[in-house]
């Protein structure tokens, strides 16, 4: 069984634009809070977010031409939210990576 560094590098492969990146930090959020909003509070609140936030994430990958990762296994739906977790906490931090020639990517904090 690969492992979650493995499933991260495949996502992060297949999220390389910006703006792909910027839409899935405000649609994975939406999701997770249109779930919550619809067990607990409002059924049109929880709605609207969670459909929001998958249209963004659609949008995303249709401007990057390819197609979501939870295509390839349900498992990305799990690793969706880590790596979005990571590169917000990246950003927040200062922390920005760069493409090596091999495809992976490599910090730069510090440089």
């Amino acid at each position: 069984m690969p492992s979650l560094a493995h499933y991260m590098a495949q996502y992060d492969h297949e999220h390389g634009s910006t703006s792909n990146k910027v839409l899935h930090a405000i649609g994975i959020p939406m999701i997770f809070a249109g779930i919550i909003l619809l067990l607990f509070v409002m059924w049109i609140c929880g709605g609207g977010f969670f459909f929001g936030g998958w249209v963004l994430l659609f949008l995303g990958h249709r401007m990057e031409g390819n197609h979501p990762a939870f295509f390839q296994g349900p498992i990305y739906l799990l690793v969706g939210p880590i790596w979005v977790a990571r590169e917000v906490w990246m950003f927040l931090l200062g922390t920005h990576r760069r493409r090596t020639s091999d495809g992976t990517t490599r910090s730069t904090a510090g440089k």
